[in-house]
């Protein structure tokens, strides 16, 4: 288990290596020590998914002196709870297409926030995935299957859109190879009801509707972080066996993710709406290739040469103010290495 401390920009701070069967719920504790020991007490405030911290850490954080500020994750549960009071409070504008509720409850403030974007893009998930499983449903009951076949094919259905199958109500009398279902209207409107919405719960005492909705916004930060590291930087899997190694080799991700935050703050800088990941999709297109040469007395000459980047890299290129090395004769395309390579 891999734990890691991004700053409100993103920039990487530090990192911890864990026993990959610690539970997330007992991770927090030693971790706020141990940063507080590195690096001094601090006025800082902790993002965190809702499956962290425990009720019990969240006390701790509340009660120290001086306290220590968190925003946190609250599951749809507590939602149910205290949908009642939201209700009840004036909706404020925190930027274009979001607006915020506040709730202050136990010392604690309950933002209830509303994205636009959000709304749009979680109900066309939800479509997709409704529409595909009654498609599915459908040719289902239209085959010729035994009671055990269907169970099963029914269950792989399930398994795919979970969230989906819930909204609808399938029904297999006992001894019946058939079924039948229908659409769970109430579900499927409670769902709507919150789509796109968020419930965080903060002690900060701070209620403007805006910086509160850029805090949210820096725990997007650290999930987009773990997603860089899971898959742009294929942390994962590790084959290692010696714990030295496993942390030799996290460390190595742990500086490419350095990189690769560095590469994304200059592309905002010198060229907008490239990302970190786009660009380097570009550059690797450039290859490092060896060229042999014979010669006239059986031996051989290698020579190694990186591909010349096509035109739109090269202007990437030069936003960046980067100049690869020169290199002499010859000069190699990405088309005739990949021809070559077909040879």
């Amino acid at each position: 288990m891999i734990a890691l401390i991004v700053t409100p920009d993103g920039l990487p701070l530090a990192y911890e290596v864990m026993p990959g069967n610690t539970n997330d719920s007992t991770t927090l504790r030693g971790f706020l020590a141990r940063i507080e020991e590195q690096y001094g007490r601090a006025e800082r405030i902790w993002c965190m998914d809702r499956g962290v911290p425990t009720e019990a850490v969240l006390e701790e954080m509340r009660t120290a002196d001086p306290p220590v500020h968190y925003l946190v994750g609250t599951p749809k549960g507590r939602l149910r709870r205290l949908e009642k009071a939201l209700l009840t409070k004036p909706w404020n504008p925190a930027r274009a297409g979001v607006r915020v509720k506040l709730l202050a409850e136990d010392d604690e403030l309950y933002v209830f926030a509303e994205s636009q974007d959000r709304i749009g893009k979680e109900r066309s998930m939800r479509r997709r995935k409704l529409k595909w499983l009654w498609a599915r449903l459908a040719q289902l009951q239209a085959m010729s299957l035994s009671r055990d076949e269907l169970l099963l094919k029914l269950g792989a259905a399930q398994g795919k859109v979970p969230s989906a199958w819930t909204l609808v109500d399938v029904i297999v009398p006992e001894g019946n190879t058939g079924f039948t279902y229908t659409l769970n209207r109430n579900k499927l409107r409670r769902v709507r009801r919150r789509e796109g919405r968020y419930l965080l719960r903060t002690n900060l005492t701070e209620t403007d509707p805006v910086k509160l909705w850029n805090y949210y916004l820096q725990l997007g930060q650290v999930e987009e972080a773990f997603r860089t590291l899971k898959s742009d930087l294929a942390i994962r899997p590790i084959f290692h066996q010696d714990q030295e190694r496993i942390e030799a080799h996290v460390f190595i991700t742990f500086l490419s993710y350095c990189l690769y935050v560095t590469l994304g703050r200059q592309l905002k800088a010198l060229a907008p709406g490239l990302t970190a990941r786009s660009a380097l999709e570009k550059f690797a297109a450039v290859q490092m290739v060896d060229v042999h040469i014979p010669t006239t007395d059986g031996r051989g000459l290698v020579l190694t040469r990186y591909t010349q980047p096509e035109r739109e890299l090269q202007l990437l290129l030069e936003r960046l103010n980067l100049q690869l090395p020169a290199q002499p004769p010859p000069k190699i395309s990405a088309a005739q290495a990949v021809h070559a390579h077909a040879l």
